[in-house]
């Protein structure tokens, strides 16, 4: 009987705790498209590899223009010629396909550079909202599945980031109503 009355209480306790608790939503990826960085962000980063891509091109044009050339010229050129001219093209080839795959990973590293710190502001505000609004719990809408009613605190997390296209009050009402004690 004891046991049972422990368990009871336990498990009131839980019941008592989990009333308490304020849980909010928020999509992250909207949030952090509605911050005036990832703009600038993005057309640095779009800068960026353009300019990687002029520089592609420009290797593709020297190739093409060598191998065009070698093509041309090999009726005049002996053996030996043939060989370091073509081994020439073969050399730059590699350095395009090495090129090519380097661009993708500096772009990669870049974008991490330019995205990181804006994730990192979005967060903070994220958490600043938590804070400041008492939820226990704010998830991220694209992560989850099934959850618990909750607050869209997206707005909330766009005011506190100076986001013009948050409305001045706070979210909505939670979306379930505690049970009336009695």
């Amino acid at each position: 009987m004891k046991k049972l009355i422990v368990a009871g209480v336990m498990a009131l306790s839980f019941l008592v705790a989990g009333a308490q608790t304020k849980i909010g939503y928020v999509n992250t990826e909207e949030v952090i498209a509605a911050m005036p960085e990832t703009e600038k962000a993005n057309k640095e980063l779009q800068e960026y590899q353009e300019s990687l891509g002029k520089q592609y091109d420009d290797l593709q044009q020297e190739a093409n223009e060598k191998g065009e050339k070698f093509i041309k010229d090999s009726i005049n050129m002996n053996a030996s010629m043939k060989e370091i001219k073509r081994k020439e093209i073969m050399d730059l080839y590699q350095k395009i396909n090495s090129f090519q795959q380097d661009a993708q990973e500096l772009t990669k590293r870049k974008a991490q550079e330019k995205f990181a710190p804006i994730q990192q502001k979005a967060l903070d505000a994220i958490k600043a909202v938590a804070k400041k609004n008492s939820y226990s719990y704010i998830l991220d809408i694209n992560s989850v599945i099934v959850g618990p009613p909750g607050d869209d605190v997206a707005a909330l997390v766009k005011k506190e980031l100076g986001i013009k296209d948050a409305p001045a009050t706070p979210a909505a009402a939670p979306a379930t109503k505690p049970a009336p004690k009695q």
